[in-house]
């Protein structure tokens, strides 16, 4: 979202007096109800109404850290060792060491100057960045249809969504038609989710609110009208961002700095004082005495260090620079190098991201492979442009065989696509009515396996453990069958009956190319690699063992959200992968 900071609410999310958020709650709710609730209707909010909201809530903008030059250096000037060293340089003067102190000035004005610099042109870059991404959004106002920036949303306004869209605030569905949203931002699935009207159950799970759409997911397909029920740092992935915008706690490096900066401070301080009193025992004046044993105190205090810590992090700093790597905090890199654990997500970092068509598997015998792909070709809600198929819109699964070396092969143009029957979220399947550059005409349905396996008039019992054994890999399925229809004029959901099946296409989100050779080198380093993921269990296991890591158990959200603190430090030491959890649990298992 943009980054204009606000400052109503800007840290929480509204609950109900039950401690349930607002989201959850109208997602609960029936449409009618969830519209009474914020004072609205389906013509939506009055320009002036939407402006008095606009003043009470405030924008919607998430809360961010901008670039400020003193904060930065202020961040700087926090370092115990800068500390003594300005003590260090008061005590030259006192003790007529000038140059000394020059010296040390120097040293601070570098070492202060290297972390200011880098840091702060780090934050003016990453501020670029979020400065980027903004955009407008159709709202009804005053009764009629208005774009909008996404700034300018209030609770109880009406918008209209579509294909594409990036979700510019909570927003409880009203209506919608073959709704699909990704949601990998909030939960990490690699797979769109159904989206309908029907009110979520009331103790649903972030990526089980299927009547809400929420800030920051991309509207895969469909369209769909909603209510928008929080805007800015309230609304789900507001609560996340405004989470990694809090003070960060110091890294082991800094504690152990700020360690060894007392330990000298405790030496300075008992030497001085040994030296002083031996001093005076020995009967010499006392001046002398309290300008020699400060004079110890500052010879042994490790003027350099700062200046070569901050050189050797500017250096770590230019290195990731040049691997697209932009460093925030100096600091930190210091960590990087001395990690002994990772805790990875896997859709987007051990894996491509995207769906790939990796088989089709025959299941009746007078099908072939190639036979099987190119009815799964012709199965696709595509449209024709001078005799050629537009496949531009496609949804995940059906652009995966689209794109697969093998479909270029297949030329689906050459037969006579006559009539579409749309995948739907009740039937879940698509159906086409097709002639065959022979005239032969039939019908091909593609969908569900559960679902279309129930339209077949003979499922050999093959079909069942081949579909069983795909799950077990962790892949997508989708079954293709057909039947001839040589009356057929039209086609319908009632035509979608004693069909044979053809066999399965099979779908994955392969590993990167090279996620196991990363792997290895961590391991080699001694790094123990854990994943955190929102895909299932049995996934993130076959990727775990497609990569050649060994699982030593696996915790679901909802094991760790029976976990009292405690049981879940144990539990995780010892578990591999950490499945189907949201954001907030994954911020839990790494506290």
């Amino acid at each position: 979202m943009a980054s204009t900071e606000v400052s109503q609410g800007d840290s929480t999310t509204s609950t109900s007096k039950s401690g349930m958020s607002t989201v959850h709650r109208l997602a609960s709710m029936e449409v009618p109800a969830a519209l009474a609730l914020l004072n609205t209707t389906a013509a939506g909010l009055s320009g002036a109404d939407a402006a008095e909201r606009l003043i009470a809530v405030g924008q919607n903008a998430l809360r961010v850290h901008r670039a400020r030059p003193w904060r930065v250096l202020g961040r700087q000037l926090k370092s115990p060792i800068l500390i003594l060293l300005f003590v260090t340089a008061g005590v030259s003067v006192f003790l007529g060491e000038a140059t000394n102190s020059i010296i040390i000035g120097v040293i601070l004005v570098a070492s202060i100057g290297l972390g200011f610099v880098n840091e702060f042109r780090a934050e003016r870059a990453g501020d670029a960045l979020h400065d980027q991404v903004r955009h407008t959004v159709l709202v009804m106002r005053d009764s009629a249809l208005a774009e909008v920036d996404v700034t300018a949303l209030v609770p109880g306004d009406i918008v209209h969504l579509s294909i594409g869209s990036v979700v510019a605030a909570d927003i409880r569905l009203i209506s919608c038609h073959e709704l699909s949203c990704d949601e990998g931002i909030l939960t990490g699935e690699s797979l769109p989710v159904e989206k309908s009207s029907v009110p979520s159950a009331p103790d649903a799970a972030i990526g089980d609110l299927s009547s809400c759409v929420l800030m920051g997911t991309v509207i895969q397909s469909g369209s769909a009208v909603g209510l928008v029920v929080e805007t800015g740092p309230r609304t789900e992935f507001g609560r996340i961002a405004t989470g990694l915008g809090t003070q960060q706690p110091q890294t082991e490096f800094q504690r152990g700095l700020s360690a060894f900066s007392l330990l000298l401070l405790e030496v300075a301080v008992a030497l001085t004082s040994v030296i002083f009193v031996a001093n005076l025992l020995l009967q010499r004046p006392v001046i002398d005495s309290l300008l020699f044993s400060l004079a110890i105190a500052v010879g042994i205090t490790p003027q350099l260090l700062p200046a070569v810590v901050s050189a050797s992090l500017a250096a770590g700093s230019r290195a990731l620079t040049k691997k697209s790597v932009l460093v925030k905090r100096l600091i930190c890199i210091e960590d990087l190098g001395n990690m002994d654990m990772l805790v990875t997500d896997k859709t987007g970092t051990l894996t491509e991201g995207r769906i790939t068509f990796t088989a089709a598997i025959p299941i009746d015998s007078g099908t072939s492979v190639s036979h099987l792909h190119l009815l799964a070709l012709l199965a696709t809600e595509s449209e024709r442009a001078e005799g050629h198929m537009v496949t531009l819109g496609l949804n995940p699964l059906d652009a995966a065989l689209w794109n697969a070396p093998a479909s270029a092969s297949m030329h689906p143009e050459r037969y006579n696509q006559l009539e579409v029957l749309p995948f739907d979220h009740n039937r879940r399947m698509t159906s086409v009515l097709v002639d065959d550059p022979s005239g032969r005409r039939f019908i091909i349905t593609k969908g569900s396996p559960e679902e279309v396996l129930l339209k077949c008039s003979r499922v050999p019992g093959s079909a069942r453990s081949t579909l069983d054994i795909e799950y077990s890999k962790g892949a997508r399925v989708v079954a293709v069958a057909h039947k001839f229809a040589p009356d057929q004029h039209g086609i319908g959901a009632g035509d979608e009956a004693g069909l044979t099946l053809d066999g399965f296409l099979v779908f994955l989100d392969p590993p990167k190319a090279d996620a196991a050779s990363s792997l290895a080198k961590l391991a080699q380093l001694g790094i123990t690699v854990k994943i955190a993921t929102g895909d299932s269990a049995i996934v993130a296991e076959k990727v775990l063992s497609d990569l050649g890591i060994l699982s030593a158990g696996t915790l679901s959200g909802n094991d760790i959200d029976a976990l009292s603190d405690d049981d879940l430090k144990h539990s995780a030491a010892s578990a591999t992968i950490f499945a189907r959890v949201s954001p907030e649990q994954k911020a839990r298992i790494i506290r």
